[in-house]
């Protein structure tokens, strides 16, 4: 455990439920990552300009973040690309399948007590559980 964070991810956390409360509570929306990207991919020119900033400020956030800090994090990819690749779009396909992806579930699905994101929330939990058991002591990773 030496690369706990509890400040910086205390901080991280308070931010993500206050961009997800505001959004709530400014426009009536929920910040549901999926549901905002796939609204971006399908919807027509002009029609979803939120969420166009929306998805802009996730890739930006970090780069400006980057750049502010003295050292910056070092990120390895442990993993071939096409794994990545592929895990990618599995969790894509996964996030259309349930109706919303951790960010619509977990995060704003729990704090409106929606039936069908504690449901989700607990199932993804615990497929993620049981598949970092696996991966650590089954497949020899």
């Amino acid at each position: 455990m030496n690369d706990f964070t509890p400040y910086s991810a205390l901080a991280g956390g308070m931010l993500i439920g206050l961009s997800a409360a505001s959004l709530l509570f400014l426009i009536g929306r929920v910040a549901g990552i999926s549901g905002i990207l796939a609204t971006v991919l399908t919807e027509k020119p002009n029609t979803s300009s939120w969420q166009i900033y929306f998805l802009m400020g996730l890739v930006i956030s970090p780069l400006l973040t980057n750049l502010a800090s003295i050292l910056p994090p070092d990120v390895r990819l442990n993993q071939p690309l096409p794994i990545i690749v592929i895990s990618g779009l599995l969790v894509g396909y996964g996030s259309r399948l349930g109706s919303g992806c951790t960010s619509g579930h977990a995060v704003c699905g729990l704090a409106r007590l929606s039936k069908r994101s504690i449901a989700a929330t607990v199932t993804f939990m615990l497929v993620a559980f049981i598949t970092v058991f696996v991966a650590n002591n089954g497949m020899g990773i």
